[in-house]
């Protein structure tokens, strides 16, 4: 009896019918013996489209925000620390940071127009999607959003180093400070995104 009920529930799962005309079906449907399947039905089948339920959107995040606390303007972390005890990982630290922020500036001003204009071409779109309520594009707001104010004291804090602001003395110091902001915004992004996910989690699975 439980048989024949599977069988049962799997026919209705696949739609199955016994005469479909040929024009009757779409461009993007194939038949699947006797009947016929929409190949976005399969697509979703096999891949969750959703972003806030999903483990590998959440390890990204995770990923996203500790690799920009933990380099510093290019600098890894642990090479700041090591640089407290060290001259010569206070020389290979100065030496690295010099080559970053000469790259970050020249990157910056060479095609500054064409990165903001891109970058508000991604993010406009991405709202007016998420406006519609597409869960991606909502994802994805919750992780270019919180980015755009440490790009913003990345470029800042370059701009000092190139004038000269901060010396040796106070690389340590000022290295850290930025980290510590970096860490601030980015627990803040992640405590809204987990609220904003579990909201949405919440309202999908109520429906």
């Amino acid at each position: 009896m439980s048989l024949a009920c599977q069988r049962k529930d799997r026919a209705s799962r696949w739609q199955l019918v016994d005469a479909v005309p040929t024009g009757a079906l779409g461009r993007g449907a194939f038949t699947v013996g006797n009947g016929f399947l929409q190949w976005y039905d399969i697509l979703f089948e096999l891949i969750d489209f959703r972003s806030f339920s999903n483990l590998w959107y959440w390890l990204a995040l995770s990923v996203i925000w500790s690799s920009a606390s933990h380099w510093v303007l290019g600098v890894p972390y642990d090479l700041i620390r090591r640089a407290r005890r060290s001259e010569e990982a206070q020389r290979d630290l100065e030496d690295l940071l010099r080559v970053n922020v000469h790259r970050l500036l020249f990157y910056t001003r060479g095609a500054g127009v064409v990165s903001v204009a891109g970058m508000a071409f991604v993010l406009s779109a991405m709202v007016v999607l998420a406006v519609m309520g597409i869960e991606f594009a909502q994802a994805v707001l919750c992780i270019l959003l919180p980015m755009l104010p440490v790009l913003a004291l990345r470029i800042r804090l370059a701009l000092q180093f190139e004038r000269g602001a901060h010396g040796s003395a106070d690389l340590d110091r000022v290295l850290s400070r930025h980290r510590a902001t970096v860490q601030v915004i980015g627990m803040c992004a992640i405590f809204f995104t987990a609220l904003f996910g579990m909201y949405q989690n919440l309202r999908l699975g109520a429906l």
